[in-house]
């Protein structure tokens, strides 16, 4: 009896020590691995880059850095976005977009909705509240949730952008040299809404100020353009997006079938967003919509964001200016902005500290500092200015 009780003792000692590691160590072994940085010598910036970069209002449309346990006020090491890196690289404002669910593979060309979920495990071991294991909406809501803590420890160095008051605050502050940044929260997906409408004011009261409609699978708003069915918006989906819409909340077409752009595109004369894309005519990658709707997207006043991973074929730092180009080219110097994707299980050559490499690489190219002041965070400046609340 003694010999069965010990060993009981010893399995349950066990048990508790896996569980532990499985808590502590899992996931950031799991973000090392997905949001990596290329090691590289420091990039290259002149000094009319930097004088240039220093004066700049820097803004970026997605970055997925809710989704892990890093804490966003202190400096880390691995990942891609944190307040020290934003104030380092001349950061003014970020989307932070809550990932609530991916399939397994997560593959541009197809997948399923059913296929395993990658979240939920994730959520599991990082020990999220139990109420988001099993519902979405829960899950985006605590990720907005760590902003607004952030902004409750440091309201120095973070805010949380919900207004136009709020944007002006924020831009007069750094105007007056205070190192402060701005974050403003977005879905990945509107599969978070789990078919009720209701959860549209949920989000809207817990921040969120941009939300998209798919992320790599269908959903019972439409077709995504990683899914199966290519279908446009549901009866429901047009629900969401007028409502969306009257609310005053950024409509975000990143990852939505073409015919759900199209549909949408119907439904909405307000500027809408391609949060993190690159352009087809310039990298012929199944990630990107065509460049035809682009230019439909462009002609609603709205921004289309440059990523900095493989959408874009080469994302060095030069290989960002190019795709910026590019897409200057294609839809005009009013209408491109940066999406970089940071912290979205994407390989990057550049943190959040490194955006001086960009404005570096954009004057090599011959672009104005008026249109660099634009393509840097003019643009989406703009489009939160002229579509949050009062």
């Amino acid at each position: 009896m003694k010999v069965l009780k010990w060993a009981a003792i010893v399995l349950l000692s066990l048990l508790i020590l896996i569980i532990a590691v499985f808590v502590t160590v899992a996931p950031t072994m799991v973000e090392k691995s997905r949001n990596t940085v290329a090691p590289h010598d420091p990039y290259p910036v002149s000094p009319q880059a930097k004088a240039l970069h220093a004066n700049l209002v820097v803004a970026d449309l997605h970055a997925d850095s809710t989704l892990w346990n890093r804490d966003l006020l202190t400096k880390s090491d691995y990942g891609h976005v944190d307040v020290p890196r934003m104030i380092e690289g001349n950061q003014a404002l970020q989307v932070f977009t809550t990932v609530t669910k991916t399939p397994a593979g997560m593959n541009y060309d197809h997948n399923r909705a059913d296929a395993r979920d990658n979240i939920t495990l994730l959520a599991i071991a990082q020990l999220w509240p139990v109420k988001s294991w099993t519902s979405l909406s829960e899950r985006a809501l605590y990720q907005a949730s760590k902003l607004h803590d952030m902004e409750r420890r440091a309201p120095e160095l973070f805010r949380v952008i919900e207004t136009k008051k709020d944007l002006e605050n924020l831009l007069t502050a750094r105007a007056i040299g205070r190192k402060v940044v701005g974050g403003l929260i977005g879905t990945e997906g509107s599969h978070a809404l789990e078919g009720d409408l209701g959860n549209i004011d949920r989000l809207y009261q817990a921040g969120f100020r941009m939300m998209s409609l798919h992320h790599f699978f269908d959903n019972r708003l439409g077709g995504s353009l990683h899914g199966s069915s290519n279908e446009g918006l549901t009866d429901f989906g047009e629900k969401v997006v007028k409502q969306i819409d009257q609310l005053g909340i950024v409509l975000d077409l990143s990852h939505s079938s073409e015919a759900v752009v199209i549909d949408t595109l119907k439904l909405t004369k307000n500027p809408v967003v391609v949060s993190h894309t690159g352009t087809h005519g310039h990298c012929d990658s199944p990630r990107n919509i065509s460049d035809s709707l682009m230019r439909r997207i462009a002609n609603t006043g709205g921004v289309i964001g440059i990523g900095f991973w493989d959408a874009i074929c080469d994302y060095t730092p030069s290989g960002i200016a190019s795709a910026i180009q590019a897409a200057i080219n294609l839809v005009g110097e009013d209408h491109v902005g940066l999406g970089s994707d940071f912290d979205g299980s994407v390989n990057t050559t550049l943190d959040a500290s490194e955006y001086a490499a960009i404005t570096h690489e954009l004057l090599q190219l011959g672009l104005s500092e008026a249109t660099i002041a634009k393509v840097m965070g003019g643009n989406i400046v703009r489009v939160f200015s002229e579509r949050l609340p009062e």
